[in-house]
């Protein structure tokens, strides 16, 4: 089974910080997710600098080392002991990532799904949305192999639960997973869509990136992205993880962190 690697590296600058944590993963600026926590600043005559900190996070499997085998005992069977017959193996269901390498994929909770459509159903009750409400399992995440449900509301002028770009979206996700979690005493992770529109912005969100990055190589000079929430600045790092002309890295506080895409 695969795990996922993270430090967090303090350095002069944040180049240096980043160099140093790439050698302390061993790995390449293509193989980890760049997040700057903060930028540093050198201070005024070196009154008052501090350094830089970022934190890594390595989209590479690590395969745990193996735990060692016992000793093979012989055991011989009694009259009234049999021996009995070696259990058969079962298949481990695995996802292959961009790289090459697999990762093991872990299936949604069942009973999460159950919990999460009553939830999601009351809310809109309440909030006196007429929707029809469906649910789904989304593909092997490729960095982690997890699956996890997806609740899908249908219906006409749904727009007001979308928002301008997602953000009432979140909010109704982040309210449902918080209802959720408290019921079942640990976290939700299901996903809540409206008529497909995570897909859509995902598909929007990956085109940008790509066109961003031809813009990058062709000027040779960073380009700086609109701010976004965490999970759709992963969208742009996980689609130019493999491109060998630019690299991206996170910046910025709260709801201000974007991506910057920058060429190598």
């Amino acid at each position: 089974m695969t795990t996922k690697r993270e430090i967090e590296v303090r350095g002069a600058d944040v180049e240096k910080a980043i160099e140093l944590g790439l050698q302390k993963l061993g790995v390449s600026r293509s193989d980890v997710i760049i997040d700057v926590i903060d930028e540093g600043s050198r201070g005024l005559l070196g009154i008052g600098s501090r350094e830089a900190v970022v934190r890594l996070v390595s989209l590479s499997a690590q395969e745990p080392a193996p735990k060692p085998k016992p000793a093979a005992q012989t055991a011989v069977p009694t009259p009234k002991q049999q021996a009995k017959p070696a259990p058969k193996k079962t298949e481990t269901a695995v996802a292959a990532k961009s790289n090459g390498s697999e990762v093991e994929v872990q299936e949604a909770d069942p009973e999460e799904k159950e919990v999460a459509m009553t939830v999601m159903a009351t809310l809109l009750e309440k909030m006196q949305v007429e929707a029809e409400l469906t649910a789904s399992i989304s593909e092997p995440d490729d960095l982690t192999g997890r699956r996890v449900h997806v609740l899908d509301i249908e219906g006409d002028d749904l727009g007001v639960l979308i928002g301008p770009r997602g953000e009432t979206l979140n909010a109704v996700q982040y309210l449902a997973r918080l209802m959720v979690g408290n019921q079942m005493q640990k976290r939700a992770s299901f996903v809540v869509d409206v008529e497909g529109y995570r897909k859509r912005r995902q598909q929007a969100l990956a085109r940008l990136a790509e066109r961003m990055a031809k813009k990058v190589i062709s000027r040779r000079r960073p380009v700086s992205l609109e701010p976004m929430p965490p999970h759709e600045r992963r969208i742009i790092h996980m689609t130019l993880r493999d491109n060998d002309e630019v690299y991206t890295q996170s910046s910025g506080e709260g709801k201000r962190r974007k991506v910057r895409i920058l060429p190598k």
